[in-house]
């Protein structure tokens, strides 16, 4: 039974791989061709930042793959010698959360990279050391506190009750509802500055907009993002009485109203179109197979790791297997995604108009350095969202004729006077 795991991730190793060969081999020779909805600087930087992600994550992806080899060769089993309890429960508690902090910190590295090299060589991050420590140290304090007693609940659960995944499952199912729920809170409180919008007729017009969808919130708020990154973005976020509209400081900088109300249009079609309510089925769905699946393993598979069915090592295997379930499942779950976003995109552009969305999201594009060509496999995998071409060409615009500022103005106007 462990062989077919072993293989398993063999086999998403591999494919890991050969998908960011392909996607930098794609890029290269789209690099070479006139640019699309990006102007020309910005269409070959986003090119060559594409390209060295892909770089990265193949190293990564090497990296990661000879960690997993060293944690089911000898790893689990020299932890396991290490942490020796009476308790069931406090052995899972620290056996789990030492496997958790060792892979963080061996992974380390790369996180650094990427926010102090790689984003700040593009002009993404504005990252600090100070603010990286101090982010850490808070995201530290709360995996301990509320992650512990998450492993512990799940280790009880494990060791006392029969058909343990079931229960297990609705209990995890519901710490995410609860995390989602709590999740603008917590930012507000820890990580970032909410602040009500200083700009009070974008106000009006975003609260008239919730209200003609009947989408009830706790208020608009502008979160203080370019402390952190340039990047553009916006979310609904929170559940019941908990959710809000959250707009980064730099998307208020960047669009203009019509197309923030643009874009907070296809999110609200979202919740229209009941997408929200679906994501969190589609999520259930996928956890009470994963649970069903965990729940039901072979003791095989612990002999073969030299560990005992208890609790620790159930939940370190979940850990350890869980992404490669994950990466095959991604393709029918990203296929769903992508038919909710074209449903999205025409949602929003009839409640503001599609000239308006056009706008705003090559405003995106052309700000979050996007490139917008990808390999068809690359796409398949880890697409959630529709290509920008494909988007655009559901709108209406014909990205290849209208490649420059003054062909998207004649776009528009011919949108407005026949579309």
């Amino acid at each position: 039974m462990l062989e077919i795991f072993v293989l398993g991730y063999c086999l998403y190793f591999f494919l890991t791989i050969y998908t960011s060969f392909m996607q930098i081999g794609f890029v290269k020779n789209a690099k070479k061709l006139q640019p699309i909805i990006l102007d020309n600087e910005k269409y070959e930087v986003a090119a060559n930042y594409s390209i060295e992600k892909e770089k990265i994550a193949i190293v990564s992806s090497f990296y990661s793959f000879l960690i997993f080899i060293f944690w089911i060769s000898y790893g689990l089993n020299i932890l396991d010698s290490l942490v020796s309890f009476e308790s069931t429960i406090l052995k899972a508690v620290v056996f789990v959360n030492l496997f958790i902090i060792i892979n963080w910190i061996l992974g380390l590295p790369f996180d650094l990279y990427s926010t102090f090299k790689l984003d700040k060589k593009y002009g993404f991050s504005n990252m600090t050391p100070a603010l990286f420590i101090k982010d850490t140290l808070k995201t530290g304090i709360l995996f301990l506190v509320f992650g512990s007693a998450v492993i512990a609940i799940i280790s009880w659960i494990i060791s006392t009750l029969s058909s343990w995944w079931i229960w297990g499952f609705v209990f995890i199912f519901a710490v995410i509802i609860a995390i989602n729920m709590l999740y603008p809170v917590i930012r507000d409180k820890m990580f970032d500055k909410f602040e009500p919008l200083k700009d009070k007729e974008l106000e009006a017009k975003i609260e008239k907009l919730l209200d003609e969808v009947g989408f009830k919130s706790s208020g608009v708020f502008s979160v203080d993002a370019s402390k952190r990154d340039n990047r553009l973005n916006a979310y609904f976020g929170g559940l019941g009485s908990t959710k809000r509209v959250v707009l980064f400081d730099t998307l208020i900088e960047k669009l203009s109203h019509n197309e923030l109300l643009a874009v907070l249009g296809h999110e609200l079609g979202h919740f229209k179109n009941g997408d929200i309510v679906k994501n969190i089925g589609i999520m259930g769905f996928v956890m009470f197979v994963f649970f069903a699946i965990f729940g039901n393993l072979s003791e095989e598979i612990f002999l073969g790791l030299n560990l005992q069915n208890e609790s620790y090592a159930i939940i370190t295997v979940f850990l350890i297997f869980s992404p490669i379930l994950s990466f095959f499942l991604m393709p029918l779950i990203s296929l769903i995604s992508r038919h909710n976003e074209y449903a999205a995109d025409e949602f929003g552009s009839n409640m503001q108009s599609k000239e308006d969305l056009i706008s705003a999201l090559l405003k995106l594009a052309n700000e979050n350095k996007s490139f917008p060509l990808s390999h068809p496999i690359y796409i398949f995998f880890y697409y959630s969202h529709p290509p920008l071409v494909e988007r655009f060409k559901e709108l209406g615009y014909d990205v290849h004729q209208n490649n420059n500022d003054d062909a998207l103005k004649d776009s528009i106007f011919n949108l407005k006077t026949h579309g």
